[in-house]
């Protein structure tokens, strides 16, 4: 799923207030600083960070 570049421009981690990128598959965005990995939801993304996983690499 690809979010609008507008959208992108303005979302930031809720924790951090980092930037967010797609992640390679476009199920998510990560955080660049903490990377927490946000789901997106039919089309959605779920900014919660409870719905966020952590990304090791």
């Amino acid at each position: 799923m690809t979010i609008d570049k507008e959208l992108l421009e303005i979302l930031a981690c809720p924790l951090c207030k980092e930037e967010v990128q797609p992640t390679p598959d476009g199920n998510g965005l990560k955080c660049v600083k903490c990377r927490r990995i946000y789901p997106i939801q039919d089309g959605i993304p779920v900014m919660l960070v409870d719905e966020a996983t952590v990304d090791d690499n």
